[in-house]
């Protein structure tokens, strides 16, 4: 079984390759080689079986060639342009978000050989006027183009798999949260940031209300849930190769009465509340009450509570001292 991560640099990325390294098994085979690819140098894992480092541009047809090849049996398409960024920057969002997936979902085509491909999505996909509540059935409406590119990708992903060039399953993630290192261009980059920062001492700005709902995931969950979707029986995914990811609903005060109840009182002072419309006219546009039914009948789970959350961030991710 060979492994490929494309956004092998990510966060996500990197857990999941952790994660797989660690499993050693994928599909009910054993795992021979992971390879981590990113448009940088990707950080190198430790696995007992073995783990390549390669820089890929999703963009160039050739150079997705290079490491997605005939021995490739799953691949990851973790790599985008976030939400912000994608709102900005339109021409970057198109080519990464909408046409990189499109060469990469042309080169499994190619080869003849219809890999697995787990396609990670959002759920940006969502918005505008439809009625709540938000099911696997609810047509999409995205309202930013991040949201845009990746429901067209999602279309791609589903009419490749029923023509029989891969075997794609998509995952429209929620938020995901508390994730480590630094804020990123995502619209969403404060849900952690807010958390985060605090955590480690240090000051962070919400530019939402407190009343605020949202739609969250831990990492830990994110990457259990990736592993489990790669696993699902082709025939058990049905016409539609994407859905939403499990996830639950917490407004920005239930996040920070979270971390108060495992850090106690200190972080949530460093929180200061400072409207930012630029990111309000983004995050507003996304749909709340989601119904994540055909993921959960699949066997993919959420956090029990946000608590859980903030206690995976400081058991996996908190800076040492």
């Amino acid at each position: 079984m060979n492994v490929l991560i494309i956004g092998g640099g990510g966060v996500v990325g990197q857990k999941l390759a952790a994660a797989l390294a660690a499993r050693g098994t994928l599909r009910g085979q054993e795992i021979a080689k992971i390879t981590l690819a990113d448009i940088v140098d990707p950080a190198p894992v430790d696995g007992p079986m073995q783990i390549e480092t390669t820089r890929c541009n999703i963009t160039d047809p050739d150079s997705i060639a290079a490491c997605l090849t005939a021995e490739t049996d799953v691949v990851y398409l973790l790599a985008a342009v976030v939400s912000a960024h994608a709102e900005e920057e339109f021409d970057d969002g198109m080519n990464i978000n909408l046409f990189g997936a499109l060469n990469v979902f042309q080169r499994c085509r190619e080869l003849g050989t219809k890999p697995v491909v787990v396609f990670t999505s959002s759920i940006a996909v969502y918005g505008g006027e439809v009625p709540d509540p938000i099911t696997d059935h609810t047509f999409l409406n995205p309202q930013t183009s991040y949201g845009a590119q990746k429901a067209m990708g999602e279309l791609l992903l589903t009419d490749f798999s029923r023509k029989g060039f891969l075997d794609g399953r998509g995952f429209r993630l929620p938020t995901i949260s508390v994730r480590p290192g630094k804020p990123n261009r995502a619209a969403s980059s404060f849900m952690s940031s807010i958390l985060r920062e605090p955590l480690n001492g240090q000051e962070a700005v919400c530019p939402v209300d407190e009343d605020f709902p949202h739609y969250y995931l831990s990492p830990r969950k994110c990457v259990e849930n990736l592993i489990r979707g790669a696993e699902i029986a082709e025939e058990d995914l049905g016409q539609n190769r994407a859905m939403m990811m499990p996830g639950r609903m917490w407004t920005i005060r239930q996040l920070i009465d979270a971390m108060t109840a495992v850090a106690g009182p200190e972080p949530a002072k460093l929180i200061r509340w400072e409207g930012q419309p630029e990111i309000q006219a983004i995050v507003k546009g996304w749909r709340f009450d989601l119904r994540p039914e055909k993921s959960v009948k699949l066997g993919l789970q959420a956090d029990e509570s946000f608590e859980d959350n903030i206690r995976y961030y400081l058991e996996d991710d908190k800076p040492a001292g």
